[in-house]
């Protein structure tokens, strides 16, 4: 029957491929060779499929003609695994009779300690050399099947004193070691055994499955076995395996890399999972695609759905119950199982959001009696909870996923409360961090810490109240999408994640749109604001800045006439809104209609009197209108509204520079970068500043700190090369022109300016020819044209 069962389940197995040609191909290769490997250790969550690999390997071993044991957690100790290990080898022949002694030996000393320590009078105190024994486990803390069975009975200190009275009684100290050290006694009789089973077999294979159970009186024995000859020597042509759910532990086995490899188990794929199916004859696509969604493609669970037969997607049932019993199976305090179910609910943790999460009668503790620091500190010591790159943890997906159903079918109100706590402590974070930054330049969406804050009150919300908390989540895209794709992209998970696990099909709808608008990188955002406008249910004032936010996407994306379009269509719906006029005044100022643009900021300081911004835009504009004197008297007082606006003082400095002030210039733009460190336009600004001060060193370092700032504009390596042109380092001054031309071949002024220096190197045909590509580019280019005719000459211009 069992050899049946066992065929059965091979025939069954599918998948885990790559794994198994691993732990095969490493019977060819000898153990001397540096790539064989002694150890593998198997990791995964709960219902990865562990045990079925583990099992697998142990037949593809035995094919190979290796002795074979498997020891899982039915095992209470040590002395229990090696009883495993001795009775499975004499199925296969290989019998341990020294070591079945021994083990007998030791059981019957046990019994004599246990029966000696009910004996033990009240008034005896044990030595302290046996009360240290006792309690480091060997026989006092359950680690001993006849021990375990009377721990509830038998204190510490009473087997203590029991170990005390053998001790005089036992007839040799090695009598006294077998009943009290257990694994020193043992184990070199194993290693003896082992030693003769190699002589007959090409491979000896030790299985340990269910390892998070049993490492803690196996690991440190294991690692001592095959790393140390404290017991005796291993045999070279043992392979171990273990499995659990959590990593090796990295301290102990620190420098395991060249003789153990790891091999983490993930879901199945869907090629995995549709193989599982089909082998168990579901192949209906519809019925398919439902296991695969329910299920996370967990092998367990695709099993466990499979079997049930199903022939329609209805007939597929919810497997969470059964993923969340055997993730908690290990834990049986009904409080704790509440709490880990609580604590699924926010996508990290910490003992705030652990608070949070289990706080359902607002005294800041679950179900039980631990409060969320002890609840954060078990939740840390569990298979399925790793930390993250935020400092924080979080719970595995694979996990995470079915205990999340749960919660929702089960206890829908639990689950909206429970998200609703989140929601309002992730608020209460984002206020307090919005405080902080009060003052700082740009808006909180350019800020990842706040933008993290921002998605998770979001997401909560959403999980609260789906239909509710939807349009207040659209109007937050709006203002995401102000910036580029990759901010809208981390604004639309928290619709994308809410759909995954609330299963709401309006939510299911808006997440795949915006998955589709968003896989254009370069106009993600800009077809998000067109999605948002054409089916977003806006009122008014969503439609307004939705205009505005599309305007000035168009604006970032150079098709400004379009962009004012934008502008208008926002203004019509509000003649009252001060942010059209400004996209209009801006883009227009960009047109270089700059009459027209000082007439929209005209208009938005009469709905926004005394604004910070118009008065400082009304400087920009006659500064880039070549105006500066007039510029400052606008820009001064937008700088007395706003002291900390970067913009402001950056745009002052420029025009005092073109007003013959460097040095007041140089105060301004220092403020400016001081305010917001990365500023690329002011850092290129004072580079040219520090230039016509003489300080050419501290102009290289300004340009080093823009092209950091913005790695992909040429802008910073262009003004480097005429900044080393004017100092006459023209073979440096060329390479940065270079530099600058590999990321925008179309930069003319870089083409220009290069000529100049290759015609100082005495370069002259590169000079011309590096002037021709100027006026290729741009045939309007007049100064490209005048140095092209000063260097040929008019005659062969």
């Amino acid at each position: 029957m069992q050899e049946l069962i066992r065929r059965r389940r091979r025939a069954a197995f599918v998948g885990r491929r790559e794994e198994l040609r691993l732990f095969r191909e490493n019977f060819a290769v000898p153990p001397e060779d540096d790539r064989h490997r002694f150890l593998f250790h198997v990791q995964g969550p709960a219902g990865v499929g562990k045990t079925s690999l583990v099992r697998e390997m142990g037949q593809l071993a035995a094919e190979c003609g290796a002795f074979v044991a498997h020891v899982d957690d039915g095992v209470p100790d040590l002395p229990g695994a090696l009883g495993e290990i001795a009775a499975q080898y004499a199925q296969q022949g290989r019998a341990m009779k020294p070591l079945d002694r021994a083990l007998a030996a030791h059981r019957q000393r046990i019994h004599e300690a246990v029966a000696a320590a009910a004996r033990a009078p009240e008034p005896e105190v044990p030595s302290a050399g046996s009360v240290a024994v006792a309690r480091a486990g060997v026989v006092g803390l359950g680690l001993v099947p006849v021990v375990g069975a009377l721990s509830g009975v038998v204190d510490t200190d009473r087997v203590a004193l029991g170990a005390d009275r053998l001790r005089a009684r036992f007839r040799s100290h090695e009598d006294a070691r077998l009943a009290l050290e257990p694994e020193r006694a043992l184990t070199p009789v194993l290693l003896d055994e082992l030693a003769g089973a190699a002589d007959a077999a090409p491979w000896l294979v030790l299985l340990f499955d269910t390892y998070e159970r049993t490492a803690p009186f196996l690991d440190r024995w294991l690692h001592d076995v095959m790393t140390t000859d404290r017991y005796g020597e291993l045999p070279a042509n043992a392979v171990v395996v273990t499995a659990g759910q959590r990593p090796l532990d990295p301290v102990r086995w620190d420098g395991a890399a060249d003789f153990a490899a790891e091999l983490p188990l993930r879901p199945f794929t869907e090629t995995e999972a549709r193989g599982l199916l089909a082998a168990k004859g579901v192949v209906d696509e519809p019925v398919i695609a439902e296991v695969l969604r329910l299920s996370g493609r967990l092998p367990v669970l695709v099993s466990t759905l499979a079997e049930t037969g199903p022939t329609a997607p209805d007939d597929v049932g919810d497997p969470s119950a059964t993923a969340v019993e055997r993730f908690l199976k290990a834990e049986q305090d009904p409080a704790r199982r509440a709490a880990a179910l609580d604590c699924a609910l926010p996508r990290r943790l910490d003992e705030e959001i652990v608070r949070a999460a289990v706080d359902r009668d607002g005294d800041g503790r679950g179900t039980g009696g631990d409060g969320p620091v002890e609840l954060y500190a078990w939740l840390r010591t569990m298979p399925f909870v790793s930390p993250d790159r935020r400092g924080t943890a979080r719970y595995h997906d694979v996990v995470r996923a079915p205990m999340l159903r749960l919660r929702r079918n089960t206890a829908p109100a639990l689950w909206s409360a429970g998200h609703t706590r989140l929601a309002e402590l992730y608020g209460r974070r984002r206020a307090a961090l919005e405080e902080e930054l009060r003052g700082a330049p740009g808006r909180p969406w350019m800020r990842a810490e706040w933008r993290a804050l921002c998605v998770d009150e979001l997401y909560h919300s959403l999980c609260a109240g789906p239909r509710a908390a939807l349009p207040g989540v659209l109007r937050a895209g709006i203002e995401a999408c102000r910036f580029d794709t990759a901010v809208a992209r981390e604004w639309a998970r928290a619709v994308t994640d809410a759909a995954d696990d609330t299963d709401a099909d309006h939510l299911r709808a808006w997440s795949d749109d915006l998955r589709d608008a968003l896989a254009d990188e370069a106009l993600g955002a800009l077809r998000v604001l067109e999605l948002l406008l054409s089916r977003g249910g806006l009122d008014d004032v969503g439609r307004v800045a939705a205009h505005n936010a599309h305007g000035l996407r168009l604006f970032h994306l150079g098709r400004l006439r379009e962009a004012l379009t934008d502008h208008e269509r926002a203004i019509a719906i509000d003649p009252g809104d001060p942010w059209g006029h400004h996209g209009l005044a801006v883009t227009h100022r960009a047109l270089g209609e700059f009459e027209t643009a000082l007439r929209h900021l005209a208009a938005a300081d009469e709905v926004a009197p005394g604004a910070e911004w118009v008065a400082r835009d009304r400087g920009e504009t006659y500064r880039r209108m070549g105006r500066p004197a007039e510029a400052l008297p606008w820009l001064d007082r937008a700088h007395a509204l706003d002291p900390r606006e970067p913009l402001t003082l950056g745009s002052r400095g420029q025009a005092k520079f073109v007003l013959g002030r460097p040095r007041e210039a140089l105060d301004d733009l220092d403020r400016a970068i001081d305010l917001w460190p990365d500023y690329p336009w002011a850092l290129l600004r004072r580079a040219r500043v520090r230039q016509a001060l003489g300080d050419l060193r501290g102009a290289l370092d300004d340009l080093d700190r823009a092209h950091e700032a913005a790695p992909d504009a040429p802008g910073a390596l262009s003004d480097r090369g005429d900044i080393l042109r004017f100092s006459c380092h023209h073979e440096e001054a060329v390479a940065a022109y270079d530099a600058a031309l590999a990321l925008d071949p179309g930069h003319t002024w870089a083409w220009g300016s290069r000529s100049l220096s290759l015609e100082a190197l005495g370069r002259e045909e590169e000079a011309v020819a590096s002037l021709d590509e100027a006026l290729r580019i741009d045939p309007e280019y007049g100064w490209a044209r005048e140095q092209r005719q000063r260097m040929v000459g008019a005659d062969t211009a």
